[in-house]
């Protein structure tokens, strides 16, 4: 296996976490029965560019072709993303003149903000159930995978962006190098892009290994991100630390040529922050599966002397991160009675692997339970504001990792 972005042969495992079914593929009732893919969930990191990555196993046609995340049913994220756009006219000069292209739009989430300010917009959004979503609320959509290929037939029609979007759609390329030269094809000469990923600098000091997923092909520091920006003739002028998805970056990126846009202090600040904590030597990759490990047997002993003692177990959610974590810690139906979920496309379903039955969250006040294990823990001030009535009955919420905190 060579990298996905400089070639070099992978010689170095970052994590190992079994082998477990994409964590996407949720299960109807009927299917329960039937077996079940499960792939290996082994991350490899580059020793020349230190890019941190899967094998790909499956296509994205396959993983996104009738995708069940649907992002407005998030209120965090949605607070996130209209206080972007917020931003973006405010004190980037985005208005109804100019043009906006979101890259992975999903149903419309973040356009519509754009859309309410009259400024024209485009979403590009392969999956094509969540793309009717979209155009339903008013958001114009195109449903197809963005590549170097479809850039230039957007260029072609004259689609060229003052502001291109990619939020959370990065990892999620297995051809980096395609898609990156896609962006600068649509963005005009002084157009800029912002795209907003997972840091791998949390995901490694907080111990985030349930982010590892088949879905994720990728993962990023700072210091690499640059250097694939940099290859394509794309450089980045500033850098936002964010602490959406449990710690993200939101980098803005602009043609090499350009020399309106100075490069702000943001992001010296950080190559020098990722260069000190070792991000540019194979070794500080090496240790974190001892994290990992030590995480897993937290969570289980914590769920093990809970069962014992009597206590009910469900859960809250039914994210991709949340069947990596219940898969590698070997977590079903002896642990978590339940989970629930607000996206209806979810619900009355099955987490694959695990086999946890899916249920609207109406079903925590009918069966009381004395934990509820927060899955996607970085919503977790979200979740506890919505169930806050479990306190009633003397419930709990439990977030799982690095270690069980209990509250």
């Amino acid at each position: 296996m060579r990298c996905r972005f400089c070639g070099t042969r992978l010689r170095y495992i970052f994590a190992s976490l079994g082998t477990t079914p994409l964590s996407n593929a949720f299960i109807d009732e009927e299917k329960l029965t039937q077996m079940e893919p499960h792939y290996p969930l082994v991350v490899y990191v580059c020793d020349h560019c230190f890019l941190v990555q899967l094998q790909e196993f499956e296509s994205p046609e396959v993983l996104f072709k009738d995708y069940a995340y649907f992002s407005s049913y998030s209120d965090t994220w949605l607070k996130h993303v209209k206080a972007y756009a917020e931003k973006m006219t405010r004190e980037h000069g985005i208005n109804p003149h100019s043009f906006v292209i979101e890259v992975a739009s999903n149903d419309g989430y973040l356009l519509q903000y754009f859309v309410r300010k009259e400024i024209p917009v485009l979403g590009i959004e392969p999956a094509i159930n969540v793309a009717h979503a979209a155009i339903a609320k008013g958001v114009p959509t195109e449903a197809f995978f963005f590549s170097k290929t479809t850039a230039k037939e957007l260029s072609g029609r004259g689609k060229l962006a003052d502001l291109v979007i990619a939020n959370n759609v990065l990892a999620h390329v297995p051809n980096l190098n395609d898609f990156v030269a896609g962006l600068k094809t649509v963005l005009k000469p002084t157009g800029f892009i912002t795209i907003e990923f997972p840091h791998l600098l949390r995901l490694i000091e907080e111990v985030q290994f349930d982010t590892i997923y088949h879905e994720h092909f990728s993962y990023f520091s700072f210091l690499t991100i640059e250097r694939i920006f940099l290859a394509h003739g794309l450089s980045l002028f500033d850098v936002e630390r964010l602490e959406t998805h449990g710690g993200s970056l939101r980098i803005y990126a602009k043609h090499t040529e350009d020399s309106t846009r100075p490069v702000q202090r943001r992001v010296l600040e950080l190559r020098n922050l990722e260069a000190s904590k070792g991000y540019e030597t194979i070794e500080n990759y090496l240790t974190f599966m001892d994290k990992v490990n030590a995480a897993k047997r937290a969570l289980l002993s914590f769920l093990i002397l809970a069962k014992e003692s009597g206590k009910h177990v469900a859960a809250y959610g039914a994210p991709a991160k949340g069947n990596t974590l219940l898969n590698y810690c070997g977590i079903g139906t002896d642990f978590v009675d339940y989970t629930v979920d607000r996206n209806p496309q979810k619900q009355g379903r099955y987490l694959p692997g695990s086999h946890i039955h899916i249920k609207a969250p109406e079903e925590i006040p009918k069966t009381k339970p004395d934990y509820m294990l927060i899955l996607p823990w970085n919503l977790a001030d979200e979740i506890t504001e919505q169930m806050s009535m479990i306190r009633t009955w003397g419930g709990k919420f439990v977030i799982p990792i690095p270690e069980p905190k209990v509250f």
